[in-house]
């Protein structure tokens, strides 16, 4: 179900794709935030945190307003996903400013902090995209573009780090690796910009190059 959730939201995800590739190129200091709680947190994050080491994109040009703060990713934080003052704290703290991109995403779709970080960075005119597994999420009406990953009923009733987080991994996978690609980090199919930090990493720059 993940997967064909994927798949009936490709023309969404493709349009999404190359609005963002415009803002990126557009503007060399524009931001990719991204806004989550709980599981949905930690699948952004872990998305956006591969983005240096795999691409080379700068560290600068990412953030996160995560609730509960980073602790959250790895001690869950349940009440944290109801506040809806922090998310007006982190904008002004990160100085969010109209060349950003912000990314929400929740299962349920209407996870009050994820849609309070949406209305802030609304009000700073701010490019907002909303991927919710539930068609009738909240948090769809306060994005200017959305994605729906409607994976239904999780195997384990309420459990959205199932098929939920896997449409949502994948989901935000297809976006950013298009991105990169599309902004020349990547050639002939090829990680040319990806950062060695290992012997191994290293080694494999060296036959990366040697085909280029």
């Amino acid at each position: 179900e993940s997967i064909f959730a994927i798949k009936k939201e490709l023309p969404k995800i493709n349009s999404v794709i190359s609005i963002i590739y415009k803002k990126l190129k557009k503007n060399p200091s524009s931001r990719l935030i991204y806004a989550g709680a709980g599981t949905s947190a930690r699948i952004a994050l872990q998305d956006a945190a591969e983005l240096y080491p795999t691409f080379g994109w700068p560290k600068h040009r990412i953030d996160f307003m995560i609730a509960g703060g980073i602790e959250a990713i790895i001690s869950s934080k349940e009440g944290a996903e109801d506040d809806v003052l922090t998310p007006k704290i982190l904008a002004e703290k990160l100085n969010l400013s109209k060349s950003d991109i912000l990314i929400g995403v929740a299962a349920s779709g209407n996870t009050p902090f994820t849609k309070a970080c949406l209305i802030e960075a609304s009000k700073r005119n701010l490019l907002t995209i909303a991927i919710s597994n539930n068609q009738k999420g909240s948090i769809l009406k306060q994005a200017d573009y959305n994605i729906i990953l409607d994976t239904g009923y999780e195997i384990i009733a309420g459990s959205t780090r199932l098929k939920a987080a896997t449409a949502q991994k994948i989901c935000l996978n297809i976006i950013s690796s298009m991105i990169m690609t599309k902004l020349g980090f990547v050639k002939n199919g090829l990680m040319t910009h990806f950062i060695a930090g290992n012997e191994k990493l290293k080694e494999r720059k060296r036959n990366i190059l040697k085909l280029l």
